[in-house]
């Protein structure tokens, strides 16, 4: 006979019956499945605020707001509420063959007033990496109907990081997502990232930031620019270090895209919504793309919803030409992940959370700078808004890294979260990326731990 699942069980000695179904049959990603087999799972079991709740009442915060999307922070009862509405009213219905709900319709057009410049018509998809792959159809339509079927390449950059479908894997600058599944695909090319600290020698941000962005003009010569589709990239590559690009970067980038006639698509899964102070980092970095990916914030991730949005430039020409658009997900637009989403999105708008993002950011950067901005082994604090990376380095002067394989920043992570807070290892760098909700005194708090847990491993490292 099949087991009932008690949500109480969690609450009593139950756990390790849990941790065991899901150690058995529990498919993680991007987890060593190998080690999960020896240790089991953390459970975690309530979300309060900037914090995280497991089992036997372990509080954490969470200076990672989940992956950088649980902007409004946990347990809100507003988007309860709207999830309780919406699939009392319409637990499910499709939005294919032009059918609407009230809430996907709402939320298209709350996107739309946000969204910069004409990007003004949205499709709904269940996770970044779906809404990826819808623009690359949807970059490919535009180029067949313009009479350019040739046009297929995509140029992408090293370190990027745009899904985990087939194609958005290829899109990946990152060669471990590659060689298990024999990716990337054929038609897809890399040039090297805006990462000034690891890559700009002893040039200026501002004369490396146009260095950076001719990689992508001297791709377009070798490929030709009669074959190329488009640009993606991501305005800051939160996934890889908070890498956040010079100010003479993204200038470059549009006008090298407009001078060849390609298309550019902006990933903004994490930056989109208020991340970096502004509601979209092309905001900050005064330029407007041809598609827009947003997720992750969208709904503050309680529910599954991403977004492609598209300008109208393109809609002309792959949607409103005459024809099936021939391209869908059942899911997409579910009116309850739309309710949440719109409600969520309202909740940002009501309580100033764009701007709260941006003070509270001023504050964590000021204070990662004060506490540990000297610290040997902390070799360039970047970011903007609630997005900070800390750059971890051997010898400052050289900016020479200790080997990844040595595991650092997984070390200094983990002595953190000993300390109640969780932050993320990525590289050779530290992200944080909290709740824009999180206060001063949290702030205080997850900084006094970062600075503690830097001592100490600096310490084993100094006595090894």
């Amino acid at each position: 006979m099949a087991t009932k699942f008690d949500p109480s069980v969690v609450e009593q000695q139950n756990r390790d019956r849990l941790r065991d179904a899901d150690r058995k049959h529990h498919v993680h990603p991007f987890t060593d499945h190998k080690a999960l087999l020896e240790g089991g799972a953390f459970i975690a079991e309530r979300g309060e605020g900037c914090e995280i709740v497991g089992e036997g009442g372990i509080r954490l915060l969470d200076g990672m707001a989940g992956l950088a999307c649980v902007n409004v922070g946990y347990g809100r009862q507003e988007l309860v509420e709207a999830a309780t509405k919406a699939m009392t009213d319409l637990s499910y219905y499709h939005s294919f063959q032009a059918t609407t709900n009230p809430y996907a319709a709402a939320l298209a057009q709350k996107i739309a007033q946000h969204a910069p410049g004409d990007l003004n018509r949205v499709f709904f998809a269940n996770s970044g990496s779906e809404a990826n792959e819808t623009i690359i159809k949807m970059i490919r339509a535009y180029w067949r109907t313009k009479g350019q079927p040739q046009r297929q390449a995509i140029i992408a950059r090293d370190l990027a990081y745009h899904g985990s479908t087939l194609y958005t894997a290829s899109l990946n600058g990152l060669p471990f997502m590659h060689e298990a599944f024999g990716l990337p695909f054929a038609g897809i090319s890399h040039i090297e990232s805006p990462y000034w600290y690891r890559q700009g020698g002893a040039m200026t941000m501002e004369a490396y930031g146009k260095k950076a962005a001719q990689a992508l003009k001297d791709k377009i010569t070798e490929l030709g620019a009669e074959n190329v589709a488009a640009f993606i990239a991501e305005p800051i590559q939160v996934t890889s270090g908070a890498i956040v690009p010079p100010e003479t970067y993204w200038p470059e980038i549009v006008a090298i895209c407009r001078e060849a006639g390609i298309l550019l698509v902006a990933d903004e899964v994490v930056t989109g919504f208020g991340r970096t102070g502004h509601w979209f980092a092309q905001n900050h970095f005064g330029f407007e793309a041809d598609f827009m990916t947003l997720a992750k914030g969208l709904s503050s991730a309680y529910q599954p919803i991403a977004a492609a949005v598209v300008s109208s430039q393109v809609a002309d020409v792959v949607l409103d030409a005459g024809g099936a658009f021939q391209h869908g997900f059942t899911t997409s637009g579910h009116p309850v992940a739309c309710a949440v989403a719109l409600r969520n999105l309202e909740l940002i708008e009501e309580e100033y959370l764009v701007q709260r993002a941006a003070d509270m950011g001023a504050i964590l950067h000021g204070a990662l700078k004060s506490a540990i901005g000297d610290h040997p082994l902390v070799g360039e604090i970047r970011g903007e808004g609630l997005i900070a990376g800390i750059e971890l380095v051997r010898d400052r002067e050289s900016r020479s890294h200790y080997p990844p394989e040595m595991g650092l920043c997984a070390h200094i992570a983990n002595a953190a979260l000993m300390q109640g807070v969780v932050i993320r290892p990525t590289g050779n760098s530290l992200v944080i990326t909290p709740p824009f909700i999180i206060e001063k005194a949290q702030i205080d708090k997850l900084v006094l731990a970062l600075a503690t847990a830097l001592e100490q491993i600096y310490g084993q490292l100094q006595s090894a």
